[in-house]
């Protein structure tokens, strides 16, 4: 079976290769790597709170959820490459303006802050929403469950290089520098330098090369007709599966987007953990998605993508508990550990089994939805969950976080895994 595996991989084409390449230089600086450990605590050391830190994460999110569904149809318009360039290109210049908002007068600081974090999640919505529809396209039929486990893989490996390189960074420049863990100038520069990785991100996806007939960029016109023509023409059912998965994803991502947005601000502020020590357990987590995503083709393929998203969803809710419920670090780091784990096997069996159940020209708006409901998850986790750390502490966030999994796991067997319920939202295409 694992030669098997292998084989597969080596068989992908030079398109798939230019795009894992790009997705893990995203992954290694700013999807859950240098800017993981590091953003929150360099606003902390520029003097702001956790509820400030809440609300340029939600806003953050925000963005990206509101900008997920137009990303779909503008991708359909004006090709899915072309979109991911343009979110690249987003990412660049939101991530260099990010560390160096603190070169603008003390009250701007914030607002600028604000929309340089809000660019950067935009170019991320443009780029993720638009990577979908372009690896069904660029990947054979055959490839495509092992492309998205592969995507995971790689993006946990990415993460893990990012998150453990970028947690002694802070140290390594303050040393440098002749300066303290306390000031901002230490975190400022790994910002910079995770910034600048998406400039080479941007070489891959503009190397891309397939054929017109198949090629998202071509032509644009008779894309942007064939988009509305779907959407013009799609049954009752096409339209409520879309909503139904889009409302599961939002419950079932509730716990990592607890976990992932706080999890630092937890060790750092609550339970006095060193920046390197973080480090190490978020690169940790993301090592741990690695294994993970490589195994989720061979739980699909033995028990099936519905079963391997149920049972991922699952243990994800379990594994918030040793979070909210026991405050030391090892416990938080297992945790957390578990739930980045998790939702490595439960992205991509979610993915293969939802973008099957719709006709191909619906995939980008499905995927669109769904990052948008996603977004919608994680920006109200960043958005409340200051403010619930103030009131009631970091418990009652991860707490909540749990319930928030626990409900989307019940509603995606109710709804997607009962025999009579599936017949009933299961469009037939």
């Amino acid at each position: 079976m694992l030669a098997n595996y292998v084989g597969t991989l080596r068989r992908f084409n030079r398109n798939v290769r230019f795009y894992l390449l790009a997705t893990s230089l995203l992954g290694f600086a700013i999807d859950g790597g240098v800017y993981s450990v590091i953003f929150n605590l360099y606003l902390l050391r520029l003097g702001f709170g956790p509820e400030f830190i809440g609300q340029v994460n939600s806003v953050g999110l925000l963005t990206f959820a509101l900008s997920s569904l137009p990303s779909g149809a503008v991708g359909a318009r004006f090709g899915n490459r072309r979109m991911m360039v343009v979110g690249l290109v987003c990412m660049v210049v939101g991530g260099f303006g990010l560390p160096l908002a603190q070169l603008a007068p003390v009250g701007q600081i914030g607002p600028v802050i604000l929309g340089a974090y809000a660019l950067l999640y935009l170019g991320l919505a443009l780029y993720f929403v638009n990577s979908v529809p372009l690896v069904m396209d660029i990947a054979a039929a055959e490839e495509r469950t092992h492309a998205f486990s592969m995507q995971t893989a790689l993006l946990a490996l990415a993460a893990f290089s990012g998150a453990l390189i970028g947690g002694f960074l802070p140290r390594l420049f303050a040393a440098l520098m002749g300066m303290t863990l306390h000031q901002p100038a230490p975190y400022r520069l790994p910002l910079v330098f995770a910034a600048a990785l998406m400039v080479p991100a941007v070489w891959a996806i503009l190397s891309i090369r397939h054929e017109a007939t198949a090629d998202g960029d071509m032509p644009s016109a008779a894309a942007g007709a064939a988009h509305a023509g779907g959407l013009r023409g799609a049954e009752t059912g096409v339209i409520l599966t879309l909503v139904l998965l889009s409302t599961v994803r939002f419950f079932q991502v509730g716990g990592i987007g607890s976990a992932s947005t706080f999890f630092n601000v937890y060790m750092d502020a609550e339970l006095s953990v060193a920046t390197g020590q973080i480090g190490m357990l978020a690169a940790v987590a993301r090592l741990m998605g690695v294994p993970a995503a490589l195994l989720t083709p061979v739980l699909v393929a033995r028990w099936g993508a519905p079963r391997a998203v149920l049972g991922a969803s699952t243990m994800t809710a379990l594994s918030m508990l040793p979070l909210a419920l026991i405050p030391h670090w090892g416990a938080a780091g297992l945790g957390y550990v578990g739930v980045t784990a998790l939702s490595s096997i439960r992205y991509p069996a979610f993915l293969i089994y939802s973008m099957e159940l719709v006709p191909p020209n619906w995939r980008g708006t499905l995927a669109g939805a769904g990052e948008m409901s996603g977004g919608l998850s994680f920006a109200l986790m960043a958005f409340v969950g200051g403010y619930l750390i103030e009131a009631q502490g970091f418990t009652a966030l991860f707490l909540t976080g749990a319930v928030l999994a626990t409900v989307g796991t019940l509603l995606f067997y109710l709804w997607f895994m009962l025999p009579r319920a599936r017949r009933a939202v299961v469009p037939t295409t």
